[in-house]
């Protein structure tokens, strides 16, 4: 890792210059039946190589830590009739009543949330809705309340009198929310399918979709290797799916998404950063890790610091206050036994984008992303210029896009 290298901010950046032209049919509106057959775009030194996910082992060293998502996509879209017979849908965004969202999910009686609200001028504020909800073991309803407008969402309160945790009542009365640019309705596949072989802790409205090519085979074959997996917590918000609409980057405000580590983690992770390759499963992984070491970086740098949050330009205002990983990670875990802290909790708003050097991650495996997309920024800050390469590889040997569409391992391109 060369420290001495200075991020650049990545503030005039014109978003139409990270666009490709993907065809309609190319986007996988379905997951493969096999997690594990889907291709894998293999980019390591400029190289590219086509294999099956299934190989990936096999480009893995025994030392590697692999760091995966372990959020679970909850059953966070409603379906509420109006008595005019208007149809109202509410996606839960961030618990607001509890705020922590552990709390939120199995909090009962009530709980008020941050939602996005269709055809919400139909809803009166103050209205009550109220869905009756019926299943095979128990019979009750559910009221929903528009409470008031934020900036860009609404302010939800939910009440329900059976003897339930929230989370059970998403699962009995919500729909799993699929990412807009499938244009489908959710189906009896997409319950286990979106959702990762190891997902944990309920939060996310959308899943981290690089994990959804690991199964049983795959991780059984890493344990025999010998490969560390580390999981640490994103919850994957609807801003992941929010346009660029600014000319360029600077106008453009980064969603927010909760971050949850723990301490035994953070451990693990300065070990692997001391001694090992580290790859980040997914955007929303390196998102965490990176994000990490610049809480780090203000720790090293005397900011006071109550609680972890990282904005989207500060990587870039500290970049002269840049230091060694470990020496990051190592200010993160004195200021949590400090504060006798046993997990790390809090938001990040980063913006990985060209002009970004990677800190913590060596490698990234992830899915191919919408043109004109921060994640695509993401990628281009990882491997350069190269990123058209591979587009256009994956596009001229038939790779599927998307959500469930096929994967790729990118190795961080080496600074000249």
């Amino acid at each position: 890792m060369n420290d001495s290298i200075a991020e650049k901010n990545p503030s005039a950046l014109s978003i139409s210059d990270f666009t490709y032209l993907l065809p309609e049919e190319r986007i996988a509106k379905y997951p493969l039946k096999d997690r594990d057959t889907s291709k894998l775009l293999v980019y390591r030194d400029g190289e590219i190589q086509k294999k099956l996910f299934s190989d990936l082992p096999s480009l893995l060293q025994p030392s590697d830590c692999l760091v995966f998502n372990d959020t679970k996509v909850a059953h966070a879209r409603m379906r509420f009739k109006r008595q005019s017979g208007a149809q109202i849908e509410i996606l839960c965004l961030d618990p607001i009543e509890p705020s922590d969202a552990s709390e939120a999910f199995s909090c009962k009686k009530q709980s008020v949330w941050k939602a996005m609200v269709g055809n919400a001028k139909r809803w009166k504020d103050g209205e009550v809705l109220t869905k009756h909800i019926t299943t095979e073991f128990r019979s009750y309803a559910l009221s929903a309340k528009k409470l008031q407008k934020t900036k860009d969402a609404y302010t939800v309160q939910f009440n329900w009198e059976a003897d339930l945790s929230f989370a059970e009542v998403l699962d009995d009365a919500g729909i799993m929310p699929l990412p807009p640019y499938l244009n489908r309705e959710t189906e009896a596949e997409d319950e286990e399918r979106y959702q990762t072989v190891y997902a944990r802790a309920d939060g996310s409205v959308a899943a981290p979709t690089a994990g959804l090519h690991f199964t049983k085979r795959v991780f059984d074959d890493l344990n025999i290797m010998g490969v560390k997996p580390l999981f640490v917590t994103l919850h994957v918000g609807a801003g992941t799916f929010k346009p660029v609409k600014s000319a360029t980057m600077q106008d453009h405000e980064m969603h927010q998404e909760r971050i949850v580590v723990s301490i035994n983690t953070i451990e693990k992770m300065l070990v692997a950063a001391k001694e090992n390759r580290i790859v980040a499963i997914g955007t929303t992984s390196l998102r965490t890790i990176e994000s990490i070491y610049w809480f780090g970086v203000k720790l090293c740098s005397g900011v006071k610091m109550k609680a972890f949050f990282v904005n989207q330009w500060e990587p870039y205002d500290f970049t002269d206050k840049a230091v060694n990983a470990s020496i990051a990670l190592e200010a993160v875990l004195q200021w949590m036994r400090s504060n006798h802290l046993s997990t790390l909790s809090g938001y990040t708003q980063i913006i990985i984008a060209p002009g970004y050097s990677i800190r913590i991650a060596d490698a990234l495996i992830t899915n191919f992303h919408q043109p004109q997309s921060t994640l695509l920024l993401l990628i281009a800050a990882m491997i350069g210029e190269d990123w058209r390469k591979v587009y256009q590889y994956a596009l001229d040997k038939d790779f599927r896009f998307l959500s469930f569409g096929d994967s790729s391992i990118l190795f961080k391109k080496k600074q000249d």
